[in-house]
């Protein structure tokens, strides 16, 4: 056969293919309802999912939880009467083909599983391929008998035969036969225990009733302690028995698409879910310990994302001052505090203040938590050379007005930002740092000359955030005079006024809070502080310069909130208690 004509016959094949592959996802679906491990309701909600992204219907079902990959695998071998074949009757030594490259294996989840008499006996995932399964026959020049197996089986089986090559240490091959029964047996556990499915998806679910930024699952002795972050604390909310503990980790690794046969090393991935009609983003990382692997999810909710500076807790005088920061056409503004401030969230707050379709903004992430509308957004890899650093020296050619630095963490990522300011740029960035003079003594400690701070940096803005008092259960606090005055609210409040105080009821779940708001002090670097910066004075000499200038600290910002009735003075002392001094 010629190649045109070899060629027309593939594309033919691929046309019956994609044809056969329509029947087939509603045929699935069909023999999943009927054998009662599907809900009719739940068929129409997969179909609609898959007609908006696309793919398998089983991998959809798989992926929304409705069913297991062994369900899919079973209704699939019975709907084209082909044999299922599992984890534990793949072979010990998997015969690749040496005319086909392992690459294609890997893409069409095919595992090889015997070879004799010209015939080649293979495991897939989706064997109505014909596509692939003809082009295995051209390249291999063998006969293909194809069976049915489960996806995240032939993924691992596949990656320990690819990852084995070559190698001929018998010690290591047993280590690994070992571990590789181990890791089936996870498998096992999570794609044919129904209830395992089940519960991982009310753990997900959940965060919409808690309002949780976080979902913990810690193993230790007893189990698996599931614990939520709501509004800045955290909490355990149930343990998970040890049996169903490797199955629920394994459970959330198939979905975030890690690899669940790595369990000594941290990873990172993403699941993308829809609970309660709302779309969320779940940023999940595991980590090894003693007792198993810890994973954390963390919830990232577009909906109730706000991103009007507003919004976000800023008292007028400061927001006044930022955005007239953000208003200056080239030099460095910083944005401090610890992890879980919200830091990122105000830069992103700040972004959509400008006008993107005016301006070209460019940002450099790790990750890249929001999308936001007209605005080039970078995710950094480091693992393949695209560090912060790197990505700023390509990103300068791209003639941005505004550039966005997730995090400043190195020296030369910090010079790479100066001389971006220097050449008229608006760089964004923050700093780990508890004040907003401390940022001035990173920067020189990350070597940048305090000659170049003083023509670069326009301003810093540390924050903190501080729970909201419950709307529904607030009311006036009695607090002690001493109380009010040792603590410098007194000056706060208006003649008759007195602070707030939420007991708590049903609505904030008995806390008395609801929702955070953000405190902050701005630091604008004007012509006093730029003297004392190459004067060589420390923090606190900065510090008291700038409120000399009209800096509100921290803490004073929160008092403001307590006076006005957004939070309690407890809250703002347990938020603020390095800064009350001040």
């Amino acid at each position: 056969m010629g190649a045109p004509a070899e060629a027309e016959s593939l594309l033919l094949i691929a046309e019956q293919s994609s044809t056969e592959v329509a029947e087939e996802r509603v045929l699935l679906g069909q023999r999943l309802v009927a054998e009662g491990k599907l809900a009719a309701r739940d068929l129409d909600r997969a179909l609609t999912a898959q007609r908006e992204t696309g793919g398998l219907l089983g991998r959809v079902l798989v992926r929304l939880g409705l069913v297991s990959e062994l369900d899919v695998a079973r209704a699939l071998a019975a709907q084209m009467q082909l044999p299922l074949v599992l984890a534990d009757a793949f072979p010990a030594v998997t015969p690749l083909i040496e005319q086909v490259a392992p690459a294609f294996f890997r893409t069409h989840r095919i595992l090889p599983i015997d070879l004799r008499d010209e015939a080649l006996q293979v495991v897939m995932a989706t064997p109505q391929d014909e596509f692939a399964l003809r082009a295995l026959r051209l390249a291999s020049g063998l006969k293909v008998v194809p069976a049915i197996g489960v996806e995240s089986e032939i993924d691992a089986a596949l990656a320990r035969a690819l990852e084995g090559e070559g190698r001929e240490d018998g010690d290591a091959e047993e280590s690994d036969a070992a571990s590789a029964s181990d890791f089936v047996e996870h498998l096992r556990d999570l794609a044919s225990e129904a209830p395992v499915i089940r519960l991982v998806n009310v753990l997900v679910s959940r965060v919409t009733d808690l309002r949780a930024s976080d979902i913990h699952l810690e193993p230790f002795d007893d189990g698996l302690h599931v614990r939520y972050r709501v509004d800045g604390e955290i909490d355990t909310y149930e343990v998970i028995e040890p049996r169903l503990a490797a199955a629920v980790v394994s459970r959330m690794k198939l979905l975030a698409q890690l690899n669940i046969a790595e369990r000594r090393l941290p990873q990172d991935g993403r699941i993308k879910t829809r609970v309660k009609g709302r779309e969320l983003d779940l940023r999940v990382s595991t980590v090894p310990t003693v007792h198993g692997e810890s994973v954390v999810l963390r919830v990232l909710d577009r909906a109730s994302m706000r991103f009007s500076l507003a919004e976000l807790g800023f008292s007028p005088d400061t927001l006044h001052r930022f955005e007239a920061l953000l208003a200056r056409p080239h030099g460095i503004l910083l944005v401090t505090g610890p992890t879980g401030s919200g830091k990122t969230t105000t830069l992103y707050g700040a972004l959509s203040k400008l006008d993107a379709n005016a301006l070209k903004i460019l940002t450099v992430e790790d990750p890249v938590e929001y999308q936001l509308d007209g605005v080039n957004q970078i995710h950094v890899h480091p693992q393949i050379g695209l560090t912060f650093a790197s990505a700023l020296r390509s990103i300068l050619r791209q003639d941005p007005d505004i550039i966005m630095i997730g995090e400043m963490r190195d020296g030369e990522t910090a010079q790479i930002a100066v001389q971006s300011a220097l050449t008229g740029h608006l760089v964004l960035s923050t700093l780990h740092t508890n004040t907003a003079a401390s940022a001035v003594v990173r920067m020189t400690d990350m070597g940048v000359e305090r000659y170049l701070i003083t023509s670069t940096v326009n301003g810093v803005l540390s924050q903190r955030l501080v729970r909201r008092l419950c709307e529904q259960c607030r009311r006036p606090a009695e607090l002690p005079a001493e109380i009010v005055a040792s603590s410098g609210l007194a000056r706060f409040l208006q003649p008759g006024q007195s602070p707030m105080s939420a007991p708590g009821c049903a609505a904030c779940r008995g806390s008395g809070y609801w929702g955070r708001a953000a405190i902050h002090e701005l630091l604008v670097v004007d012509e006093p502080v730029r003297e004392a910066i190459l004067r060589g004075a420390d923090a606190s000499q900065l510090h008291e310069i700038a409120r000399k200038g009209g800096l509100v600290t921290l803490y004073e910002d929160g008092l403001r909130k307590v006076a006005a009735g957004v939070t309690s003075l407890e809250e703002v002392l347990r938020v603020t208690q390095d800064q009350s001094d001040g």
